[in-house]
């Protein structure tokens, strides 16, 4: 584990990677995390549609994020197998090669829904998610360390929470959109008792993400230069910040991954508004729109600007960007409750002194609070108590992995997919949840369960970041 490795570096082209470059490169990439921003929150939609046509339990219908996120762990336990007893394969291919043939991986598990429906097979559809999940899971290998790689060091964390707030768009756009093609009147008052609804968004999706493939494979990226690399090793594993932030991953995406699940089935409960799957889903887009605001609030607080003062006028008008917005297509009410989560989120930013790491521990420390509304409140305190975590989840991930992955070096790319890995605790977590729910008979009580992940993110925001302890 400590043996040394042959002198390297690992830098951009820098001839050919002007700033213009690299913002249309961070374009093409903000893509990227739209589409899978938009396959991860399909899966809230799919578990209430798959719960009724197959008549499962909620911890069998947490096996979809089982499936989905278990092959993160595979995928990403394999990379990181062969990068230490062969060759790191991004470093091998290219980060625009590993994106492609992520690209199209994707697809292939899109199409399999279609057998799945047709067939009626539970099992079929869970393999059709593992398949879809692989190639996820090679995207973010590839992309998120190149996002981090395409800059500054110091704003890495910026950059990843502005392409992480296009990945919240697609979450946010996917329950609307994907709940009016599966929940539809139309649809569902024909198909109600059967998964033929779910046929066309994902026949769809598949096309959608080999033109993608298309596109970028004419387009011309900034490529990693490696001058005499040759890294056969675990040498990732000798860093502390690291080794700990694979467990923020875990718990993280564990906790995020379980409320997104849950969030439906909690609207239905009678204590919180007995919520139809119509008007749910609306709510679920509040949930994951809370996530984008805040990831385009960070990319502009932990962003590099002359005078805070700029950091506090855009935050502003994204605020009055939101309240327009919402009134435009909801109601006042509704606009004027979600402008204040967007103040309230923003004034956390300022208390933190827009550092990344303390505004991660902040953010972790007010899920908490949340959380325990979510379980011990009802009515209106609870919904829009749920509903505010999506605001403070918003720049968890990019923050976590920016923080993790700070002074890897050329050990970025091995890094990435023990990152990626830890997202296994989307499959676990879900699950864990569920079964509590089910033998509690109480859904509500079991969102205290999270709590556990979010206290471990908190940590790891006051001291698990810090880099000054190498194993």
């Amino acid at each position: 584990m400590s043996a040394p490795f042959t002198s390297s570096t690992t830098q951009l082209e820098r001839n050919k990677s002007s700033a213009k470059n690299h913002t249309f490169s961070l374009v093409i990439l903000t893509t990227l995390f739209f589409i899978w921003g938009f396959i991860v929150s399909m899966n809230d939609v799919l578990i209430p549609k798959l719960m009724t046509v197959f008549t499962l339990l909620h911890w069998q219908a947490m096996l979809v994020q089982t499936s989905f996120f278990g092959a993160y762990f595979i995928i990403s336990l394999a990379y990181f197998v062969l990068s230490v007893t062969r060759e790191d394969p991004i470093m091998k291919i290219g980060y625009k090669n590993g994106i492609i043939a992520g690209l199209f991986v994707c697809a292939l598990g899109a199409s399999l829904f279609y057998p799945a429906a047709a067939y009626k097979s539970y099992g079929f559809f869970l393999g059709a998610l593992f398949v879809l999940a692989s190639g996820t899971a090679i995207l973010q290998i590839a992309s998120n360390p190149y996002v981090t790689i395409l800059g500054s060091p110091e704003t890495a964390s910026a950059r990843l929470n502005l392409t992480q707030a296009f990945n919240s768009l697609g979450t946010t756009i996917a329950p609307i959109l994907g709940g009016y093609l599966i929940f539809g009147t139309i649809t569902e008052a024909i198909e109600g008792t059967n998964a033929d609804s779910v046929k066309l968004p994902y026949i769809a999706l598949a096309a959608a993400l080999i033109l993608i493939a298309i596109m970028i494979k004419t387009t011309k990226l900034p490529r990693i230069v490696k001058d005499h690399v040759h890294i056969n090793h675990a040498g990732s594993l000798k860093h502390r910040h690291l080794i700990l932030g694979v467990i923020c991953i875990f718990a993280y995406v564990g906790g995020e991954v379980t409320i997104g699940s849950n969030f439906m089935s909690f609207l239905k409960l009678p204590a919180i508004g007995g919520f139809e799957a119509e008007t749910a889903k609306t709510y679920l887009a509040f949930f994951w729109g809370g996530a984008m605001i805040g990831r385009f609030l960070g990319a502009i607080a932990l962003g590099n600007f002359e005078r805070n003062s700029y950091k506090y006028g855009l935050m502003f008008l994204i605020s009055i960007a939101v309240f327009i917005t919402v009134y435009t297509l909801y109601n006042f009410q509704l606009a004027a409750v979600m402008c204040c989560l967007v103040l309230f989120n923003a004034a956390i930013f300022r208390l933190a002194n827009f550092k990344s790491q303390t505004t991660l521990s902040y953010f972790a420390a007010a899920i908490i609070l949340l959380l325990l509304m979510v379980a011990f409140t009802n009515g209106q305190i609870a919904l829009w108590s749920i509903i505010a975590i999506g605001f403070f989840n918003s720049i968890m991930f990019p923050t976590i992995f920016a923080l993790a992955v700070k002074g890897l070096g050329s050990y970025t790319s091995q890094g990435a997919s023990l990152l990626i890995m830890a997202c296994v605790g989307g499959a676990i977590v879900p699950p864990l949840q569920g079964y509590f729910a089910d033998i509690s008979n109480n859904l509500q009580l079991s969102f205290t369960l999270p709590i556990l992940c979010y206290v471990y993110v908190l940590f790891y925001g006051m001291k698990g970041y810090k880099t000054d302890i190498i194993l």
